[in-house]
């Protein structure tokens, strides 16, 4: 049996919602439908955002500690609704789902590295979908930081994956110039990081705490474990079969 390839899927909240204020459970289905029909040559492990997004959809919390301890609770109310949600839409497509919970200190001990790996590779040789986000109320760097793109580049590593997909809601990284002019164009292929972080011109996406530039951060961790990482239009339908079929323009880095 030839063996499957091993892609790490990450779904930053402005792609779930589809850049409004509620979860598309449209767009989870285009990415069920998408892992259904790839499951024959493509093993997938998801990272995913959006807890936040959809306990907001829930609840408004009052509370006069700081902003940060707020979002903290609302992941915590989210995360449950948001693995329901995938488990719901993903069994219509015969797919299993799995959550699991990181934080960064997880990174940094040999023995829980060694147990995260362990784990996944059981879920997935059980045709389980590992569905990860970070474990937001203990760690607070993906809240104010990064949109769980580096949280992603650190599993792709850790789980030596073949390739890792950013879903963003842009057609890949554009070049300064084109964005200057008001007509962006994509930067399709890079062989040089270097270049290509002269290029980044730093935007936070609307309702992420992401943007281009924690995506290069990932795009770095990915390179030194020499992982391929796409950075795709995660709005548009069929975006990861489409790249594979080189259907869309989207940033191929090497």
């Amino acid at each position: 049996m030839q063996k499957k390839k091993r892609i790490l899927l990450k779904v930053g909240s402005n792609t779930l919602t589809k850049e409004t204020n509620n979860i598309s459970r449209g767009k989870i289905e285009d990415i069920a439908n998408q892992i259904a029909k790839l499951k024959d040559s493509c093993e997938f492990v998801i990272v995913s955002s959006g807890a936040i997004a959809v306990a907001k959809q829930f609840v408004k919390l009052e509370s006069k500690h700081e902003e940060v301890f707020v979002k903290q609770a609302l992941a915590s109310i989210g995360q449950p609704h948001l693995i329901r949600i995938y488990q719901e839409i993903f069994r219509e497509y015969g797919l299993l789902t799995s959550q699991c919970l990181l934080s960064y200190s997880d990174f940094e001990k040999q023995e829980s590295k060694t147990n995260i790996v362990n784990t996944i590779n059981v879920l997935v040789s059980n045709n389980y979908i590992p569905i990860i986000n970070e474990n937001d109320t203990v760690a607070t760097d993906e809240i104010k930081f990064g949109d769980n793109d580096k949280l992603a580049a650190l599993t792709a590593s850790l789980l030596e994956v073949n390739l890792l997909v950013i879903a963003t809601n842009t057609d890949g990284i554009y070049t300064k110039e084109s964005i200057k002019n008001n007509a962006p164009k994509t930067i399709e292929t890079v062989s040089n990081f270097e270049d290509l972080r002269k290029e980044v011109v730093n935007s936070k996406s609307s309702l992420g705490t992401g943007g281009m530039e924690s995506k290069i951060e990932a795009v770095a961790v990915a390179k030194k474990a020499n992982i391929e990482t796409w950075i795709v239009n995660g709005l548009k339908d069929n975006f990861i079969t489409n790249a594979f079929e080189n259907k869309i323009p989207f940033t191929k880095i090497k």
